[in-house]
């Protein structure tokens, strides 16, 4: 029987010994989800640009909402709530299609030379290539509105990578799950939901009470949401604390989904 290494050493080899796959996996992928239209492409300009035109429009001409008690900017609270939903969108987009990969792509499973790792990492090329397509969509803004953006923006690859570890780790694990426990996409599906309203996105972690905020912060995308906000927006480096919390937790996690996923694989073409 075939055995599949669980190492750490087995996690680098393998995206770098599959890499021309996986890139053509991932242009495959974000290509196929716009075949057919008429826009085509285009498509994924369109939505960020107008998500962000409505939510300028909704909180700072018809709330009139300010991010914090001495803003006066009209457009603060739309740049400020989309900088996190693009890092939600990021993180959701891997989690909610995890528990359905294998199961997708059955007709790999019994293919012996087929390499199933590298499934979370085509979800995660194409949900980068639409994170991208936003923070572009964002910078546009922010040189329309605020001019210049600040160069402390050269941290977001480092404030994001460990969101980018986190969700692979949680890929790995959810595409094995979901392939012996079917109700893994609905559960998933319920608390990435509840996952939005529970993170620093429609609010700063300031806004809440004292008593409350260090629950919020067990939340893992709660330091890289607001990293980002100061990276971007702010124009202050992350901060360092922080910043190496979340790359432990991550770092964690990456491995032990990738190992989970490597023992369990062999029980994929049982079930399936």
């Amino acid at each position: 029987m075939q055995t599949f290494s669980p190492t750490p050493k087995e996690l680098i080899a393998s995206v770098w010994r599959h890499r021309a796959l996986i890139t053509a996996m991932v242009k495959r992928e974000v290509i196929g989800r716009y075949k057919g239209s008429m826009l085509g492409m285009l498509w994924s300009l369109f939505n960020p640009i107008v998500m962000l035109a409505i939510y300028t429009f909704v909180f700072s001409v018809v709330f009139k909402a300010r991010w914090s008690v001495d803003s006066t900017s009209k457009t603060e609270f739309a740049l400020m709530l989309f900088a996190g939903l693009m890092i939600f969108g990021l993180f959701s987009e891997c989690l909610t299609r995890a528990p359905s990969l294998i199961l997708n792509n059955s007709n790999y499973v019994k293919k012996v030379v087929f390499p199933l790792e590298i499934l979370p990492w085509v979800t995660l090329g194409s949900a980068l290539f639409h994170f991208v397509v936003s923070l572009t969509v964002w910078l546009v803004a922010y040189m329309f509105l605020f001019g210049t953006p600040h160069l402390t923006g050269l941290y977001l690859p480092v404030v994001v990578l460990p969101l980018m570890m986190l969700s692979m780790g949680l890929g790995w694990f959810l595409a094995s799950l979901g392939v012996f426990l079917r109700d893994v996409g609905q559960i998933v599906g319920v608390l990435t939901s509840v996952l939005m309203f529970m993170s620093p996105i429609f609010y700063p972690a300031s806004a809440l009470p004292e008593s409350y905020r260090g629950y919020l912060m067990l939340n893992p995308l709660t330091p890289i949401i607001e990293d980002v906000r100061r990276v971007l927006f702010m124009g202050t480096p992350p901060e360092v604390d922080q910043l190496l919390i979340s790359y432990g937790i991550s770092i964690i996690v990456f491995w032990l989904g990738f190992a989970w996923f490597q023992k369990s694989r062999k029980g994929f073409a049982d079930v399936l």
